[in-house]
């Protein structure tokens, strides 16, 4: 034991030592806390209910009401395209070429890993299909596993947006991100006011793109120097009391999260709840910047901040998929009679949060395992020769395929 602590030491030495001294080591930090957030509440508020037919999705909320709050802690999603945003107007300074250019690497980098799993999944259909696993329990699967990937749609559509987004803070500051907030109260209030009734069903898909467009917003004007300490104050204390004043005002629903069989969901579509909680999160956020990257200055502290970073998609894209790893055994075991806790027992007890706790080392254990292989998806793609083009070719028609799948069952 010793030996391996004076290893883990070593190691966190030599990823300190060969950190550039520019780097800042606060928003890597609060990268890798958003990041762990993703695969932890879906981990923790998602579950299964098993029957003859296989695994269905289920949620310890719909019994639970009392744990909403931890989906507030869990949903750091502002937080992710927070420093998105304040990333990218470093990177935007540095490009060596032009904005499209600039564009189409960073687009690459984000599209890799998605193209990558979801090829592998098309595969492990077939593949589980044949051993006899039931179409229900693919398809949750398959739910579970494409559900994440929205972000990465988003998240494209908002990096493209960065030379508009810089633009704006130059002129604006952080009150750039102002309009977004009040389109998103807009149409709220016309999906849930007096007209509602009157309103068709898609206008809440207007809510998508300004929803998580302006926690990014906030980042880039946070970039480019236009938002400091006092700016941090107002959105944190305007953003907790917009947030307190929805809740119990205006009843919005408590949870973060979608909760199986309620009308409405804050998450998707983003609601105004949302925003104001991503606010919150972001004033927060810039006043511990700088305890953060002092605390960050500790190799022992820092050195797992870099491993998550550099593993950034793979987590986002596979964590559902080490879950699923323990749970897809278990449910045939449990067609067998035997019920696996915290597994495919429904998400109903005391009992059930408890085992899901124990389970958490397993899936994680699990995602290092899988992430150990799957990091070859986030590497550039080598210059195309006519196999790798192929390859390519052949990865693009599976991963449409699954996708096709997938989207057919939501």
């Amino acid at each position: 034991m010793n030996a391996l602590l004076k290893d883990g030491r070593r190691l966190a030495a030599r990823i300190d030592a060969s950190t550039p001294a520019h780097r800042d080591r606060a928003i890597d930090g609060l990268r890798a806390l958003a990041l762990l957030a993703v695969p932890l509440g879906h981990w923790m508020l998602g579950g299964f209910r098993l029957d003859a037919d296989g695994l269905h999705n289920a949620s310890p909320l719909s019994t639970f009401a009392g744990l909403a709050p931890a989906s507030w802690v869990l949903q750091m999603l502002g937080i992710f395209f927070l420093v998105g945003g304040y990333a990218s107007v470093f990177s935007y300074r540095r490009r060596a070429s032009t904005t499209a250019a600039w564009l189409g690497g960073r687009l690459a980098r984000l599209g890799r890993p998605v193209l990558g799993v979801t090829a592998v999944w098309a595969v492990l259909l077939a593949v589980l299909s044949a051993l006899g696993v039931p179409g229900d329990t693919l398809r949750t699967g398959s739910t579970l596993v494409i559900q994440p990937l929205w972000f990465v749609g988003v998240y494209t559509v908002v990096t493209a947006l960065t030379p508009v987004c810089v633009t704006l803070a130059r002129k604006l500051g952080g009150w750039a991100a102002l309009p977004l907030l009040a389109s998103v109260a807009v149409v709220d209030f016309l999906r849930y006011g007096p007209f509602a009734e009157a309103m068709p069903s898609w206008l809440s898909v207007l809510n998508i793109l300004p929803g998580w467009l302006f926690a990014y917003q906030l980042g880039v004007s946070w970039g480019e120097g236009r938002i400091g300490k006092r700016g941090a104050r107002l959105l944190l204390i305007g953003g907790g009391v917009l947030f307190a004043a929805l809740l119990l005002a205006f009843h919005y629903p408590a949870s973060m999260v979608g909760v199986p069989g309620e009308a409405r969901t804050n998450s998707h579509p983003p609601s105004l709840l949302v925003v104001a909680l991503a606010a919150a999160q972001s004033g927060a956020a810039i006043l511990l910047r700088d305890r953060l990257g002092r605390l960050l200055r500790k190799p022992l502290l820092w050195a797992p901040v870099v491993v998550i970073n550099l593993s950034a998609m793979t987590i986002l894209c596979w964590h559902q998929t080490a879950m699923l790893a323990a749970a897809v055994p278990a449910s045939l075991a449990g067609a067998a009679g035997t019920a696996v806790a915290g597994l495919t027992t429904a998400p109903d007890t005391v009992g059930w949060i408890l085992a899901r706790i124990a389970w958490l080392p397993v899936f994680a254990g699990l995602l290092v395992l899988i992430a150990r292989y799957a990091r070859r998806f986030e590497a550039p793609w080598q210059a195309g020769t006519r196999a790798a083009n192929a390859r390519r070719a052949l990865a693009g028609l599976l991963a449409a395929g699954f996708a096709v799948f997938a989207l057919g069952l939501a």
